[in-house]
């Protein structure tokens, strides 16, 4: 019966091997994707802490309409702020769309009794700055959200450590924060140009030891993100950590 069941189950681990393969050269071929450098990326690890975290989990089920950010990176915003508590500074986030990862880290923080303000950044009319390298994007995209939006989850969870600027940032809204100081950015604008001119703005406004968080790290549309990475993980500042789950993270180690 044992020796069945194995058997069972080895096949059924093949099947599943080659209908994934199947599907990732489906979708590199559906998406002109480059296979020099692309793939569909296949992890067998099993561990998800948090499911055992049930503050989490009770957050992120009030946020996850609000986002289109995938519960391993919610995860991930999560726990990074945790791990910065004892970096002094405020929370920065430009690309909230509806407000859901922004009011994760407002949430955290909250329970961490930091007594830091998290400051939410958006255009509230959709991706801006887009260029040559964001073939994905042409500029209005994620448009389908407003300030009212952001605000009413804010008020439904009882977060009043937030602040919500609407604008380009940082050209509209950065000197409403240019004399903060900040340990943890979560860049969320899917273009190079946008990303890059948050990073610029909010680096030398980062505490050593603060971390800067890409979304779209990785994904076929958003491949300027990944560019920007690239060119900037050679800095001598910096730490980077390419964490294939769609996030890249910057932790400054140079003031």
């Amino acid at each position: 019966m044992v020796r069945r069941a194995k058997k069972a189950l080895a096949r059924g681990g093949k099947r599943f091997f080659e209908k994934a393969l199947f599907a990732g050269r489906r979708l590199l071929v559906e998406r002109n994707l480059d296979p020099a450098r692309d793939s569909v990326i296949i992890s067998w690890a099993t561990y998800s802490p948090w499911l055992q975290d049930a503050e989490f989990r009770s957050c992120h089920a009030a946020i996850r309409s609000h986002t289109l950010v995938d519960v391993y990176r919610c995860w991930e915003l999560w726990h990074l702020l945790g791990q910065v508590r004892a970096v002094p500074g405020d929370v920065l986030e430009v690309g909230t769309w509806r407000g859901g990862t922004g009011a994760l880290l407002a949430s955290r923080a909250g329970g961490l009794g930091l007594g830091a303000e998290i400051v939410l950044c958006d255009t509230f009319t959709g991706v801006v700055k887009t260029g040559a390298q964001d073939k994905g994007y042409r500029g209005g995209e994620h448009a389908d959200t407003a300030l009212p939006v952001v605000q009413e989850l804010l008020r439904r969870l009882g977060l009043a450590n937030v602040r919500v600027l609407q604008g380009i940032f940082p050209e509209d809204t950065g000197g409403s924060a240019a004399d903060r100081t900040f340990r943890l950015c979560h860049i969320d604008v899917d273009a190079y140009r946008s990303a890059k001119d948050v990073l610029d703005w909010v680096w030398p406004r980062l505490a050593t030891g603060g971390v800067v968080v890409f979304d779209d790290f990785g994904f076929a549309s958003t491949a300027g993100i990944a560019q920007l990475v690239h060119e900037q993980e050679r800095r001598t500042d910096l730490v980077c950590v390419q964490n294939l789950n769609g996030h890249a993270v910057f932790v400054k180690t140079a003031g």
